[in-house]
């Protein structure tokens, strides 16, 4: 099991950049991936936010480039595509801290960023190119990006970039990349939409990897739950808790709940910053900056908005609405309890949500107890969850497929 850096074959000027930027062991997927990455295969990882997926592979990328240094001055010899325009400044930022003891070039290609910047980013020499995919594209079409020296190809967030519609676009990049080595591909999950199809033309006999938050960085976050008699009663709930808390993140399911909940909090004098999909990236950028510099202490997010964003110092994730799936609660709660630090994950359950923090519990093998605030406790009992009874789900799926296999025999003679 590797328990430092110095086991990564890693030379000295990346790990003294590690070691000032405060990493004392690598997480789980960077023990995993590095040393895959490093001799020389394909890698398909699922790493949520918050597992140190950027260093990942970064540092392996980096070690590659000063392993075959280049002869001379040209384009880029790694990619890295994300999602948003903020992931990819916050990718390249890290990748620069990592890279700061050697002579390579990190540079973003992004929208929002004048066109004649990008043009004399160009015409310098690049090592590493981090680019969202539908700005790069341009790019290329007018002849202004030389794909043909790229060596890797990192996709981070796939699993976000066909949400958002880039799976075309990414295919077209791939094509473009196809005298490159090596492709590095990290989703936040393995299952999602897609993500097996997107990867099959991408990836060469890749190693699969998967990386959960250890328990270990999970108990760092003390996780409890208040039941909700009404609407009226959660907000209530909110607002009490609000009062506690420091810098928290408010998780809703949709834009629709984000917008009621924003009108809530702001006729209670409740000041807050929001991110939801689809908002114009200087208003984006301006929410988070607000929420990172301290001018507002409340960020309200939907799921889409926020995979990805490390935000430093958050002590509070508030679930006002609880996710669809388990895996989601874990990539929310991992905003707080960042770089050692504690923190807290608070769920707001109604009746109709209790099936749901149940389900969280078995998925993540944590019990999460109720907790009361003074004068507002549930009149309501809490439901009682019944088990399926697997014995008559096997048997019923069983008479199904018998009754179907009947039919289609039917329709043979038929014929």
């Amino acid at each position: 099991m590797i328990r430092t850096f110095a086991e990564l074959d890693l030379d000295q000027n990346l790990i003294e950049a590690i070691e000032e930027m405060g990493f004392e062991r690598p997480t789980q997927i960077q023990a995993d991936a590095i040393p895959q990455a490093l001799d020389g295969k394909d890698v398909l990882a699922s790493a949520p936010t918050g597992t140190g997926k950027t260093a990942a592979f970064a540092l392996p990328a980096l070690q590659f480039l000063q392993d075959f240094p280049r002869k001379k001055a040209g384009p880029a010899r790694v990619l890295i595509l994300t999602p948003t325009r903020e992931l990819a400044m916050q990718v390249a930022d890290q990748t620069r801290a990592l890279a700061k003891n050697t002579n390579l070039n990190v540079f973003t290609i992004t929208g929002g960023v004048m066109y004649q910047d990008h043009a004399d980013i160009l015409a310098t020499t690049q090592d590493i190119v981090v680019a969202t995919p539908g700005r790069l594209m341009e790019y290329i079409e007018a002849e202004r990006f030389d794909c043909r020296a790229i060596e890797w190809l990192i996709l981070d967030e796939a699993d976000r970039m066909l949400d958002m519609g880039f799976g075309p676009v990414v295919d077209r990049l791939s094509a473009e990349c196809r005298w490159r080595k090596q492709t590095l591909l990290f989703s936040a999950t393995l299952e999602g939409r897609g993500v097996e199809g997107f990867t099959e033309d991408l990836l060469k006999n890749p190693v699969k990897l998967e990386a959960d938050p250890s328990r270990r960085e999970r108990k760092k976050i003390t996780q409890w739950y208040h039941r909700a008699d009404t609407a009226a009663h959660k907000l209530d709930l909110l607002k009490a808790i609000l009062t506690q808390a420091e810098r928290t993140i408010i998780f809703v399911k949709t834009r629709e709940r984000l917008a009621e909940l924003r009108g809530h909090l702001e006729s209670a004098q409740v000041v807050c910053a929001w991110i939801q999909g689809e908002m114009p990236q200087d208003r984006r950028n301006n929410a988070i900056t607000r929420f990172r510099d301290g001018d507002v202490n409340v960020l309200i997010a939907t799921d889409v908005a926020a995979r990805g964003i490390d935000l430093p110092d958050v002590s509070h994730v508030i679930n006002y609405d609880m996710p669809r799936t388990a895996d989601v609660y874990l990539h929310r709660i991992g905003r707080t309890a960042r770089a050692g630090k504690k923190g807290n994950a608070i769920s707001l359950v109604e009746a109709h949500d209790q099936s749901m923090i149940e389900r969280v519990m078995r998925y993540t093998k944590d019990e999460i107890k109720e907790r009361y605030v003074q004068g507002l406790r549930p009149n309501t009992k809490k439901p009682v969850i019944k088990k399926k009874n697997k014995k008559k789900v096997k048997a019923a799926a069983a008479t199904i497929s018998k009754k179907q296999a009947a039919l289609k025999k039917k329709k043979k003679k038929n014929k």
